[in-house]
């Protein structure tokens, strides 16, 4: 078994086990929990006017939410042939402005529907490729958001916006900058020059260091970078080097994701070959290896491939107990209503969960005759909103309080999840969690295997499907 050591200064309970044979058991595929229920749940019945119906009643609470923002771009200059994003390879500019008025249409329709008072108080700019829309083009989004929506004050916003380093540079940065933009996530996946082309993905180290630091020259609050193990030509060596690599960088969080080889599913996939990847056990080999160097160098393991300074705002939002978890992955903000804008994004506005057209004829076709492009959705029965509450306080904080969360949901814990504690009951013989009378814990053994401990609570997926769906492996 490898464990962490000479980490005596940081808290047990962030540090994760790294147990190869137990991640080798439990190595199924499984949902990564962005929402409850999952994606795969969403049903085409539920259309426009009822996501409309949720958005005014949304007004009326008592205290009405802040507001969230994603807005997806879906072009890309080239294939990254890893990829499993929705997005639209294109090299006409042109296809970008286009996409910027449909924007600005759905963005106004969207504002309609809530109360002026509501803060815009977090916006993600995602992808795709949103700097394909150039600097011009998000500051354009930028402007007729905020014509629509109030802005949060400038101290409590959080304004992302991920980058292909190879399609950007510190004059961009310091414009977006100028907007209100304070966090930028970068992707990097592996600067191994191998991996690059066997990815189709040439990224040069001092590109990505140049941004970094024009992050930091322009006040921006926080920088972001993505890894992927499990790719094609990868070794310990070289994703090694990597590591050092980017640590060197010191950005305030680095997601280190797992590469889910689905060339059916994604046809740019089939351009890589299959006796290139790095077998099971080496792949284990990569994961431990990015926990040792990251964790060794002082990032704290937050949870599903994400790690943080530890005076990173998601860190500090875990230790005081306000994690969050949606599309984006992890978020300080759990009190915000998210409005997904652009080709194929989700929201979730209240209890009602809603996805956008995946193409363009059918995002660009409504917005043009007056309506929102709402293709399905899902609202959330009492019991579904009960195992949300469940999983999002296991992905976020490992652990629920029985009798905290038993009061807050009016029922009898041990009663109401009596079928969930016997699916525990193995993991817990395993040391993935502890089943104690007043708690579940996930253990530090658990911690990397804890969609496992979620998936034990995610009564949609233990219920007959007639068709399954296909979710990457937990690993």
């Amino acid at each position: 078994m490898r464990r962490l050591a000479a980490l005596a200064e940081v808290p047990l309970s962030v540090l994760p086990v790294f147990d190869p044979d137990l991640l080798r058991r439990y190595d199924v595929p499984g949902p990564r929990y962005t929402s409850y229920p999952t994606a795969p749940h969403f049903d085409a019945r539920f259309g426009e006017g009822d996501y409309r119906r949720h958005a005014r009643a949304s007004n009326d609470d008592p205290v009405p939410s802040p507001l969230s923002a994603y807005v997806h771009v879906p072009f890309c200059h080239s294939a990254c042939y890893y990829c499993g994003c929705t997005r639209i390879i294109a090299r006409n500019p042109e296809r970008g402005r286009e996409y910027i008025e449909r924007l600005g249409l759905e963005i106004d329709l969207q504002a309609a529907l809530f109360d002026r008072d509501r803060l815009l108080t977090q916006i993600h700019f995602g992808g795709g490729t949103p700097n394909f829309l150039g600097a011009e083009g998000i500051l354009a989004v930028m402007a007729r958001l905020e014509s629509a929506f109030s802005f949060d004050p400038e101290s409590s916003r959080e304004y992302s916006v991920e980058l292909d380093p190879r399609h950007a540079d510190a004059k961009l940065v310091a414009e977006i900058a100028s907007a209100g933009i304070n966090r930028i996530s970068l992707g990097i996946q592996d600067f191994d020059p191998d991996v690059q082309k066997a990815v189709n993905r040439i990224q040069s180290v001092e590109q990505t260091a140049a941004l970094i630091e024009a992050a930091r020259a322009n006040g921006m609050r926080s920088t972001n970078v993505d890894l992927i193990y499990g790719l094609p030509k990868q070794n310990e060596r070289a994703f090694g080097q990597t590591l050092d690599t980017v640590i060197g960088m010191r950005p305030d969080r680095i997601a280190t994701y797992s590469y889910a080889h689905l060339p059916n599913h994604f046809k740019a996939q089939n351009q890589i070959q299959a006796e290139d990847l790095p077998s099971a056990e080496e792949k284990l080999g990569l994961l431990g290896l990015a926990i040792d160097r990251l964790c060794g160098a002082g990032y704290v393991y937050i949870g599903m491939d994400h790690f943080a300074l530890p005076d990173d705002e998601l860190v500090l939002a875990q230790e005081r107990g306000g994690l969050h978890r949606n599309f984006q992955g992890y978020s300080t903000r759990a009190e915000c209503d998210l409005i997904g804008l652009g080709m194929s994004s989700i929201g979730k506005i209240g209890h009602a969960y809603v996805q956008n057209a995946k193409d363009l004829p059918g995002y660009y076709t409504p917005l043009l005759a007056g309506h929102l492009p709402i293709v399905r959705g899902y609202e959330m029965t009492a019991q579904d909103r009960i195992i949300a509450d469940a999983i999002q306080s296991l992905m976020c904080h490992c652990r629920l309080v029985k009798n905290t969360f038993a009061r807050r949901h009016d029922l009898v814990f041990d009663e109401y999840f009596a079928s969930e504690l016997t699916r525990l009951a193995p993991l817990a013989a395993d040391g993935l969690v502890n089943l104690k009378p007043a708690c579940i814990e996930i253990t530090a053994r658990g911690r990397l295997l804890m969609r496992v401990v979620a998936m034990c609570f995610d009564r949609h997926l233990h219920q007959p499907q007639v068709v399954p769906h296909k979710f990457s492996r937990v690993v």
